[in-house]
């Protein structure tokens, strides 16, 4: 049951912040919104506002906007002259397009600086003490958290991954010469670190400290995090689409998975959960697959290069051709996801 009140809180965000966007730019550029809605199939709840319908329907697996004249309006629904989307120009509907992926990629930053900024990350910058861990030479020998390593068998350290590698090392030969500053006072330890067969290597004990960002210092690090980021899953894309290297990827079933067991480790792994989730959503809705925002923009690139437009019905075909692509491929992906939780 977590799993699945998980998913709908992740998707429910993810998707409402993404139509969003496309709803705001649309407003805000003149096109009449015939429906906002969350989620897909029958609808469960509808109200009308003005000549937009807000509505829920019964599969919370997606959710779209309808704009005038993006396809065939219904019966009922009478289009404004001058107020459908084909009828504003090209830079007016490149942004309506493109600001929905650009919402999400938005929210992921923010998500991410309140995780830097509340929760805060290792900080493996210095070779200070966070935290001792139990019945391990770190505690035996009275190594205590705020201390900070200055050199390992009177080499010196400067980080926590140059530290760590010089114990491991020179615990592979004999006991291990610390030099650590306490309160102002140096002072030197010689410990013997054991091979620890549950860690799987030689481990004094010690773990690094949490740091937390102020609010500038964490949206800039989550800016730079989230451009590593998105670098790291365009690249994922890539292989996985070229089938250069065994990418695995997920569908909602996994999704689900994940999201329920990110929200039983608390808060904190729940929102880098939705960060990450935001983050791959926009990445790939501006991927130029047509069907996706990220295909119909590049119809609107031509468009302004060429000076041309290619007919709507020609559009429209491509479009559903990708869609029907799309479909197969979440199905084929959601089967993946069962026979992988059920070793089929």
């Amino acid at each position: 049951m977590i799993s699945i009140l998980s998913f709908i809180v992740v998707i429910g965000i993810c998707v409402i912040s993404h139509e969003f966007g496309h709803y705001i730019t649309a407003k805000a550029c003149g096109v009449q919104v015939h429906e906002f809605s969350f989620g897909m199939g029958p609808v469960l709840w509808k109200h009308k506002i003005e000549r937009t319908l807000w509505s829920v329907r019964v599969f919370p697996i997606g959710g779209f906007v309808r704009l005038a004249g993006m396809e065939e309006e219904q019966p009922e629904e009478n289009v404004i002259p001058g107020k459908g989307f084909n009828d504003k120009k090209a830079w007016q509907r490149f942004l309506i397009l493109f600001n929905g992926p650009l919402v999400n990629v938005f929210l992921a930053i923010i998500l991410t600086a309140f995780f830097l900024s509340g929760h805060g990350v290792v900080n493996m910058t210095s070779t200070a003490v966070g935290s001792i861990m139990e019945n391990l030479p770190a505690q035996a020998e009275g190594l205590q958290a705020g201390d900070l390593i200055l050199s390992v068998n009177g080499e010196s350290v400067s980080n926590w991954v140059e530290m760590a590698r010089s114990i491991r090392e020179a615990a592979s030969t004999g006991p291990v010469t610390l030099e650590i500053e306490r309160e102002g006072t140096r002072f030197q330890k010689t410990i013997s670190i054991p091979f620890n067969s549950t860690y799987g290597a030689a481990l004094l004990g010690v773990r690094p400290p949490f740091v937390r960002y102020g609010a500038f210092t964490a949206l800039k690090n989550a800016f730079s995090y989230t451009v590593s980021m998105s670098i790291e899953m365009i690249q994922g894309i890539i292989r996985w689409a070229l089938r250069a290297q065994d990418v695995e990827v997920t569908g909602p079933i996994g999704i689900a998975t994940m999201a329920g067991e990110a929200a039983k480790q608390g808060i904190w792994t729940f929102i880098s959960f939705l960060a990450l989730i935001n983050l791959n959503l926009g990445l790939i809705n501006l991927f130029p697959f047509p069907a996706l925002d990220g295909g119909r923009l590049v119809f609107i690139l031509g468009e302004i290069a060429t000076r041309k437009r290619l007919p709507e019905r020609v559009e429209n075909y491509i479009h559903f051709v990708g869609f029907v692509l799309l479909i197969s491929l979440i199905l084929f992906i959601t089967w993946k996801d069962i026979s992988r939780i059920f070793s089929l």
